[in-house]
């Protein structure tokens, strides 16, 4: 007979009784769900190799595990992790918990391009069945544990398979969590043992609805955890493989995670049967940790009886998988895993509570930080002495369990009170108008909503609902609302950190080069650096680490407060905000790129510069980067023809503002500090020109291309236009790219006005006389704004034009009607800012020079424009040399008739008595003036 034969029969006439029939399959018929339910314990626990289910996270799971591995103390422990995650776990050690093992990679073969970098990780906790597994089998001598589950690059194989890759949410989860220790895990991919929750939508409804919680985690506290607690072993043991087996078999039909699921356990039981085959090991000294949903598989390979065909492992990709360890917090595993938010604090705390009444010690790592005292160790110690527990038939504790009712905990009023004053203390720290009456008020819904749950104690949950509505009520004065509070008084976000010897060597090298600073690595606090490079100049290569890893790192890691890093600029004197601690997990990642910041740093920028996407700005970007991180003109010329490169090749003017921009500035930078520009320079510049004069006419005629990219190309063209032509340039491919450009816009006829103007093709009167035309035809004028944002566009090409586009709008001011000029007005201002917000300061700074600086001056003052023209000087003949080079050539003509024969020249030479007589008659008819000037010069 079966072990579970009575407990089978009374759950068919059950069945029998509360089923309505109907046309479902017998396996999805009520009867056939819960006699299956029952062969899966009980083939589960017939099995030979002695099958753990967990459920992640779980203080119920780690407690067990903690007694049955004291009680049993197998050689050979097996657990649900991915297979290729095992170098890390004796890093573990190096840590303080809770930390995620991750794996990541950046160049993939084999995975669609574009869909990098990949990670994955899995999160570690000290209240969670696997870290006791581990801790036991690492600190153990002649224990061997091996992960089983299939590899991170089978993850991503299996993921396009799973309809959803993230976790279901939490219908009562507050999705507003706090910001840094929620990022922890970035854009992971989570890998946890036991993701134990209904596939089924209806049921997690059900049982939310009638166990009268808000959502699943409170649920699972309530009705499994806290049962489960106190009870034996095999009582656990049954009890979870029931609850996983109801999962299962109430999964909604054309479910594909199942699928995905069947080749986990058929992958694991696979690598179980291998090792045992390799290493010999007897079964009944093995252990095998799984979640409760796999412990009841049914798949055909299940077991090690199976008489099912080998399974075929498909081989891994080539990507080249790097693994390390990361921080991680509650915070972390609850938003990865879509926990309600302080699940995992909750648990930590009923770990800790359950692990001192109940006198369990438990495994933890030797030498981790916060590790156990002699205490812990002299137990462990006692406990490896003592002989392993006979193994028992196995009972059926499952009808006992399921037939009587759990054992309530009374109210423990002392706890409770202490949660209510400390909560009132943290709620007015935090800005909350609380007081003792709101302490009392939470203590007494406290109870009233337990009561009304069916608990004769307070859980946590009701007691931080009674705090938000007696303390928060409708306003959250501080960045911490009550629930927070709450959390943070039952446990806090424990956050992780991974210790220096388990750091990559890129990590650990940051580290060392900052340590002239001071710094300590462990605060997750800003720490504030002052760095003085007159008086220090060792800290020199502090600085430059502190400037790269601002450019590495994202927002808020380092943070500077005083200085700049520009080009042809070093501060003498540094302030600077620095947070790595709290930015751990993204120091640890960069050295999954390189050795060093400097190798990751250049791989960047070079992956920027090849980029299919990239454009000729986006590599001058790059080559600045180059020149202000890296130093040297290695790396700066490759980037440099580079962007010659995709200059070349571009069709569209889009980047021109960016090109501009940067081209500019780096043409300063190495006139000032390079004896000659480097040969990339030159050739981006002509390159530049050439093409730019190629798509002017196309530019100026597409409506697509806007007005700030046209005066950027002319921009181009003209201020690096002296530099183009020395290099071989001809001006005339300019002239001819203007006169074939035809625009129809108003801004960029005007602008074509302004290059014709510069070009000497349009004087300055003709273009006075256009604009005055302009504003005489009622027609245009309301299109008029677009004409002036066209010229002010002009002025970064043809800056001498700032007078005239004052000009142009004075008279606008001045000829309009006021019924005319003030619905104008809002136009012109849309427009300015619209098309050239940049450029409007210049045209102020020279309205300021042109207009009178004082209001009394303005009714005598006329402007340039009106003021009358000076008269014309005429053009006096050409005066005759004197002095004694011209003598001295008249004495002597023959040189000077031997160089006009030579030029072809024929001229008589003129006396100098006859040039010079007007003079000589002058200062005759005049002679007080040559007495005065004797007079004085004898003085």
């Amino acid at each position: 007979m079966s072990t579970f034969d009575a407990l089978r029969e009374q759950l068919l006439d059950a069945a029998a009784a509360f089923s309505g029939g109907g046309d479902a399959p017998p396996s999805r018929t009520l009867p056939g769900i819960l006699s299956g339910m029952v062969d899966d314990v009980d083939r589960m626990l017939r099995e030979d190799l002695e099958i753990f289910p967990v459920c992640h996270h779980s203080p119920a799971s780690a407690l067990a595990m903690t007694r049955r591995l004291r009680d049993k103390r197998p050689k050979v422990v097996y657990l649900e992790l991915c297979e290729d995650l095992r170098p890390l776990l004796d890093e573990l050690r190096n840590c303080r918990l809770p930390v995620a093992l991750q794996a990541f990679a950046t160049q993939l073969d084999g995975f669609p391009p574009g869909s990098g970098p990949l990670s994955v990780i899995a999160p570690v906790t000290e209240a969670s069945a696997e870290y006791q597994a581990i801790a036991y089998a690492l600190d153990t001598p002649g224990v061997e544990i091996v992960l089983v589950d299939r590899s991170v690059d089978h993850v991503f194989q299996w993921l396009p398979q799973e309809t959803d890759g993230s976790a279901p949410q939490e219908s009562g989860a507050i999705e507003d969590a706090q910001g840094d220790e929620v990022a922890l895990h970035g854009d992971a991919v989570g890998v946890e043992i036991g993701d134990l929750r209904p596939r089924f939508a209806e049921l997690e409804k059900h049982l939310l609805h009638h166990g009268k919680v808000r959502h699943w985690s409170e649920w699972w506290d309530q009705y499994v955890e806290q049962p489960l607690t106190g009870a034996d072993y095999d009582t656990y043991r049954q009890a979870m493989a029931l609850v996983g087996s109801l999962f299962r078999r109430l999964r909604p039909d054309g479910d594909d995670r199942l699928a995905v699921d069947e080749e986990r356990e058929r992958y694991m039981w696979t690598r179980i049967r291998e090792h045992l085959a390799a290493s010999g090991a007897d079964p009944a000294d093995c252990l095998y940790v799984c979640g409760a949903f796999h412990a009841v598989s049914t798949v055909a390979e299940f077991g090690l009886r199976s008489e099912a065909p080998p399974y075929a492992i498909g081989p891994r990709t080539g990507t080249r998988w790097l693994y390390g360890l990361i921080p991680s917090s509650h915070s972390a595993i609850e938003a990865q895993f879509g926990l309600a938010q302080g699940s995992v604090s909750i648990a930590a705390a009923t770990w800790a509570k359950a692990v001192k009444r109940g006198g369990v010690t438990p495994y933890r790592l030797e030498g981790q930080q916060g590790g156990r005292g002699k205490r812990a160790a002299k137990a462990a110690k006692a406990a490896k002495a003592a002989p392993p527990v006979a193994a028992e038939p196995e009972a059926d504790r499952l009808s006992g369990f399921l037939a009587t009712p759990p054992a309530l905990d009374g109210l423990d009023e002392d706890e409770l009170r202490g949660w209510c004053v400390d909560i009132v203390r943290l709620a007015r720290r935090n800005g909350y108008l609380a007081s003792t009456a709101d302490a009392i008020a939470v203590f007494e819904t406290s109870i009233l909503l337990a009561g009304l749950r069916g608990r004769a104690r307070p859980t946590p949950y009701d007691f931080a609902d009674a705090a938000v509505t007696c303390i928060e009520k409708d306003v959250v004065p501080g960045r911490r609302d009550v629930r927070r509070l709450c959390e943070i008084l039952l446990g806090g976000d424990k956050i992780g950190m991974v210790g220096y010897d388990a750091l990559p060597p890129l990590a650990r090298d940051v580290y060392d080069r900052l340590e002239p600073l001071g710094l300590d690595p462990a605060r997750r606090t800003q720490q504030r650096v002052l760095l003085d490079l007159k008086a220090d100049p060792e800290l020199e290569p502090c600085s430059d680490l502190l400037w790269t890893l601002r450019y590495l790192l994202p927002d808020g890691a380092i943070r500077p407060i005083m200085g700049a890093r520009r080009l042809g600029e070093r501060p003498i004197q540094e302030s600077w905000d620095v947070a790595l601690g709290r930015h751990q997990r993204e120091i640890i990642e960069l050295g999954y790129e390189g050795v060093t910041v400097e190798q990751v740093l250049e791989q960047r920028l070079r992956r920027t510069a090849w980029d299919p996407q990239a454009t000729a700005g986006v590599a001058l970007a790059a080559v600045e980067d180059a020149i202000l991180y890296l130093g040297g003109r290695r790396l700066a010329g490759e980037l440099g023809a580079r962007a010659v490169e995709l200059l070349a090749a571009e069709r569209t003017v889009d980047d021109a503002p960016e090109v501009l921009r940067r081209i500019r500035r780096l043409l300063t930078y190495y006139r000032a500090s390079e004896p000659e520009l480097p040969a990339w320079c030159e050739d981006f510049v002509t390159a530049g020109y050439a093409h730019y004069c190629t798509l002017l006419p196309t530019a100026f005629a597409d409506d697509d291309t806007g007005v700030r990219q046209v005066g950027a190309m002319l921009g181009f063209l003209f201020t690096l236009e002296s530099l183009a032509l020395s290099l071989g340039c001809d001006r005339a491919q300019l002239e001819l790219a203007v006169r074939q450009s035809h625009p129809r816009a108003p801004a960029k006829v005007a602008l074509l006005w302004a290059a014709q103007t510069q070009l000497g093709l349009l004087t300055r009167e003709e273009l006075r006389a256009r604009c005055d035309e302009l504003l005489a035809n009622p027609l245009v004028v309301p299109a008029y704004p677009l004409y002036v944002s066209g010229f002010v566009q002009a002025l970064e090409p043809v800056p001498g034009l700032a007078p005239f586009v004052v000009e142009a709008l004075s008279k606008a001011f001045a000829r309009l009607p006021d019924p005319v000029l003030l619905p104008w007005l809002p136009t012109l201002i849309t427009t300015l800012r619209r098309h050239a917000p940049e450029l409007v300061p210049v045209l102020v700074r020279e309205a300021g020079r042109t207009f009178p600086g004082a209001l009394a001056e303005l009714d005598t003052w006329t402007p340039p424009w009106e003021r009358p023209a000076a008269p014309a000087r005429k053009a006096r003949a050409a005066a005759a040399p004197s002095g004694p080079v011209s003598t001295l050539l008249a004495r002597h003509p023959q040189a000077c008739d031997a160089v006009a024969a030579l030029l072809g020249c024929t001229a008589e030479w003129g006396s100098a008595e006859r040039e010079n007589g007007g003079v000589a008659a002058l200062l005759a008819r005049h002679p007080a003036t040559t007495g005065a000037v004797a007079a004085l010069l004898r003085l």
